[in-house]
């Protein structure tokens, strides 16, 4: 028999060159000892020891060929293969009108690819339900006014009601919209304590005459409030605390705010003095800036450790009306860095105030859920320091390299879009984030 079988054999001829077979597979490849021509065509039981000796080297050699013959044929195998091509999904296969809006992938978002998929999921589906009932022109359904640092309150209410979202049919509703306004409350004088009734009455009175609330014991509703007080206002009701999703200016997590369950609305104080900052990174020469009252214990250290520092404007008033309001907005465009201490509250308009004008917020607070942070990644675009590392401000603001200071200030710009309200409202400002965020929050109770 030949040493190697017809199948390995043209295997072996094709992959090598060689022809083996019976004499001659010792001629046919340098590896066969000589040997073992003598030994074709006799039996394996008539073998010497030394004959068997040999056939266990023949055995060994034959597996070593197949190996090497199975080898090459995976590899001809893999360059005969054709190779499919990397597919990298665009924005634009999420939505049609994308590319008409200048939107490409962006470095701000945790996800880009499920956010715009997602965001134009929303644009089609979503619906919101706002009850009709309470006199309109008190502080039922209408906002008190659009300017300010709690505008985003009066924004949210005009544009809800005025927007694609919004549906007469309950029972097509994703959500429904409590709009009771605590910010207009307050401008009527009305107190903490009397506002905690009024909220109080009007939520039993949803309630009473509507079967929506107790479906979910009120988990598919949701509050707007800006103020501080507003916030306070709401807290005499658990049920609202616990169960509906509240959308506030305030995200403190010591005031009864949970991160998976409420939205952080965006402090802005609309309308700005001066157009946005964009790439004017030049111009800016001051290392850090924060002007204001000393109200809060971070701030206070804050001034007391760095307001005589030459290379950080740190002062205590934040407008001199002795030489113009403007000069606090001015500054912004001039500084790297804008130092974002929180004042009575965690929340503060100056983040806001850092984006548009394209100065880098330096967020100095030990709890602070930021909006739209399960979005977009803050640490891309700003810094976001405990309230300890007030001390090492400076060195920390001067370790930043200027390529990283160039790469935070370009994805600030792209991140401008989202902290801005309109009337009537546009793709992806605030407004839409804030929809985007209860589209979120709506899949965990859609019932």
């Amino acid at each position: 028999m030949d040493i190697l079988s017809e199948p390995l054999g043209r295997c072996f001829r094709s992959h090598t060159g060689f022809a083996p077979s019976g004499d001659s597979a010792a001629a046919c490849h340098p590896f066969v000892d000589s040997s073992l021509a003598p030994m074709a065509g006799k039996p394996l039981a008539t073998s010497s020891p030394m004959s068997l000796c040999t056939i266990q080297r023949s055995l060994l050699l034959i597996a070593a060929l197949t190996l090497i013959c199975f080898t090459l044929i995976s590899l001809r195998s893999l360059r005969s293969s054709p190779q499919l091509p990397l597919h990298k999904v665009s924005v634009a296969e999420y939505s049609d009108d994308l590319p008409s809006r200048g939107l490409l992938y962006s470095s701000i978002y945790h996800s880009p690819d499920v956010f715009f998929k997602d965001y134009a999921e929303m644009e089609k589906k979503f619906k919101v339900y706002i009850y009709p009932d309470g006199d309109p022109n008190t502080y039922f359904q209408t906002p008190r006014k659009l300017t300010g640092k709690y505008s985003s309150e009066g924004y949210f209410f005009q544009n809800i009601r005025e927007s694609r979202f919004r549906t007469e049919d309950p029972d097509q509703a994703d959500l429904f919209f409590v709009p009771i306004s605590c910010h207009k409350m307050r401008g009527k004088g009305i107190s903490y304590e009397n506002m905690t009734i009024i909220v109080q009455n009007y939520v039993e009175s949803l309630i009473s005459k509507y079967p929506y609330w107790n479906r979910t014991l009120g988990a598919d509703h949701f509050f707007v409030t800006c103020h501080d007080v507003g916030v306070r206002a709401f807290e005499g009701i658990p049920m609202v605390i616990k169960n509906s999703i509240r959308v506030v200016c305030s995200p403190s997590y010591d005031v009864g705010y949970i991160p998976h369950k409420d939205v952080a609305l965006p402090q802005i104080l609309q309308p700005f003095a001066l157009p946005s900052g964009g790439h004017d990174i030049e111009n800016r020469t001051i290392l850090g800036f924060w002007a204001g009252h000393r109200n809060s214990k971070i701030r206070v250290i804050l001034a007391r450790v760095w307001e005589n520092d030459t290379e950080l404007a740190i002062s205590n008033n934040r407008i001199n009306r002795a030489i113009g309001e403007l000069v606090y907005q001015k500054t912004f465009y001039r500084t790297k860095f804008c130092i974002c201490p929180g004042g009575s509250q965690v929340n503060s308009a100056r983040i806001t105030d850092s984006i548009h004008y394209g100065c880098v917020p330096v967020i100095l607070s030990n709890y602070y859920d930021l909006p739209f942070n399960d979005i977009v990644d803050w640490q891309k675009f700003s810094l976001v320091l405990k309230e300890s590392d007030v001390y090492g401000l400076k060195s920390i603001l001067k370790s930043v390299s200027h390529e990283k200071f160039v790469d935070l200030h370009n994805r600030l710009v792209e991140a401008q879009k989202h902290f801005e309200w309109h009337s009537p409202p546009i793709p992806y400002d605030a407004f839409h984030m804030v929809m985007y965020e209860l589209w979120l929050r709506h899949h965990v109770i859609k019932y």
